[in-house]
């Protein structure tokens, strides 16, 4: 009798990878993000990706980051981390993890720590001291939120489909 196969992806690689094929959602050409979030007994609990709100046309919105508050994306959608939270239909979040491809800006911080979310894994750090990012960690770790970047292992991991 053989042992158990020993190649099998971590808890970490698993819902993060979750967190990245959800940014594949997302149809924004500049930035995709994704977010899963997963109970204290790795259970997936809610899934999002940055986009336009449901019932707002992705063809009659901006996607451009610049020009005019109204002719760019940044009023209109919503971020992963708020998706994810707002998806989610089964209660309580208290004591769950995010896992994120971009580490959350400050709304979405508010958002982690009202929900009760209490650890945050993610992936890139790109805007890292830019007003948002830094308000966000002062906020997050105010709240005792558990701040901890993803460790690639440097497995590559496919689906075909």
């Amino acid at each position: 009798m053989g042992g158990k196969r020993e190649d099998y992806i971590s808890w970490d690689e698993y819902f993060m990878g979750v967190a990245k094929l959800s940014g594949m959602r997302s149809k924004d050409p500049n930035t995709q993000v994704g977010a899963c979030i997963v109970s204290s007994d790795h259970k997936i609990l809610s899934m999002g990706y940055n986009g336009l709100p449901i019932g707002c046309s992705d063809d009659e919105y901006p996607w451009e980051r610049d020009g005019g508050p109204l002719e760019n994306k940044y009023l209109y959608t919503t971020h992963s981390e708020l998706n994810a939270i707002l998806n989610y239909r089964g209660g309580s979040l208290e004591g769950a993890t995010i896992y994120v491809s971009l580490f959350p800006c400050n709304e979405c911080a508010k958002a982690i720590i009202q929900s009760g979310i209490k650890r945050i894994v993610y992936d890139s750090d790109k805007y890292d001291g830019t007003p948002p990012v830094i308000a966000s960690k002062r906020m997050l770790r105010s709240a005792g939120v558990v701040l901890q970047q993803y460790e690639h292992t440097g497995r590559e991991i496919g689906i075909t489909l």
